[in-house]
């Protein structure tokens, strides 16, 4: 295996985020995450006995195994990968390492649902709209008005700016596609068992922990992102944009995503969160920034040019380091 050095990772963590601009997740062949949430049925279809109530101590140890596992077997086989790769040639190996980081990001992607929310917004199309909100979100949908519809894709892709970009690139840096990918795992965790209910309370809780952990650096360099990025762009303020995350961010219940939504929220002048529905019960977000004007559909625009800057500032930024220490 060649483990490459920091002026490698940097140029070839630069090539995977424009690889995801041009390509973005790919159709074929089937995505990494969709094995890997594959992966996580099958385990807890095996760890987990429908037909037995058990202790809540024990769901907690299940949770632990099913992380572990999933964790090593997605690190595991990226080793692997790109070892292989590396053997065959140098630039074999770089290749797969670009394209297996590429598919941990997802700037396309998230730009792709957001606009799907967008354009039936603003061709009068409701219904159509509120059918890929429910894409992208776990609230009911069927009664959202325009402006809640927006607001969900917003804060969408506010959200997953740390996911879907800064935190998967962190792990690139640090430790190649195989901890890129062992990243994407544990999100890809938390999304499927990281819930707080009645069924994923314990046996999720080890993975939603851990996803809390691994994006808390990320989270909070995104927040300077995207406050940069405000003051790049015209219409947006940067000083909005911290004062939001410091006097919001922290009321949010996750300890990360609190921050990237009050950045936006700040800069773009609006207020995210409030009130949404879960199965029909009514559930009051925390609300994030100060409302100077309604959120419109416009909105969802304008925070797709903060993940594209914020991307681009990653990239700006790592071959700029490339170049310092090459």
């Amino acid at each position: 295996m060649i483990f490459y050095s920091l002026p490698d990772m940097l140029w070839l963590t630069a090539a995977a985020i424009l690889v995801d601009w041009i390509i973005g997740d790919p159709k074929w062949p089937t995505h990494p995450v969709i094995w890997i949430g594959r992966l996580i049925a099958w385990l807890e279809q095996k760890l987990r006995r429908s037909d037995k109530i058990e202790s809540s101590k024990r769901l907690k140890l299940k949770g632990v195994l099913l992380m572990l596992i999933t964790l090593a077997i997605s690190y595991g086989v990226m080793w692997g990968v790109v070892a292989a790769a590396s053997l065959i040639h140098p630039w074999l190996g770089y290749a797969v390492t670009i394209w297996f980081i590429s598919t941990t990001i997802a700037v396309k992607g998230l730009k792709q649902a957001a606009m799907l929310v967008y354009t039936p917004l603003v061709a009068g199309n409701l219904q159509e709209a509120r059918k890929y909100v429910g894409y992208i979100v776990g609230r009911d949908t069927d009664k959202l008005g325009e402006s809640e519809a927006a607001r969900a894709a917003v804060e969408t892709v506010a959200e997953n700016t740390v996911d879907a970009l800064v935190s998967p690139i962190f792990f690139a840096l640090i430790g190649g596609a195989p901890l890129a990918m062992l990243y994407r795992a544990a999100n890809t965790l938390d999304s499927m068992v990281g819930y707080r209910n009645d069924k994923y309370i314990d046996f999720g809780s080890c993975s939603a922990r851990t996803d809390d952990v691994l994006n808390y650096i990320p989270a909070r360099l995104t927040g300077a992102l995207l406050a940069f990025s405000a003051w790049l762009l015209p219409g947006m303020s940067a000083g909005r944009s911290v004062a939001a995350i410091r006097k919001f961010a922290h009321r949010h219940p996750s300890p990360n995503s609190g921050i990237p939504e009050s950045a936006v929220a700040g800069a773009l002048g609006i207020e995210l969160g409030g009130l949404n529905y879960y199965f029909g019960a009514p559930s009051e977000r925390a609300r994030m920034g100060e409302p100077i004007r309604p959120l419109t559909a416009q909105d969802i625009i304008f925070t797709t040019r903060l993940l594209y800057l914020v991307s681009l500032l990653l990239v700006v930024g790592v071959l700029a380091l490339w170049l310092f220490v090459h």
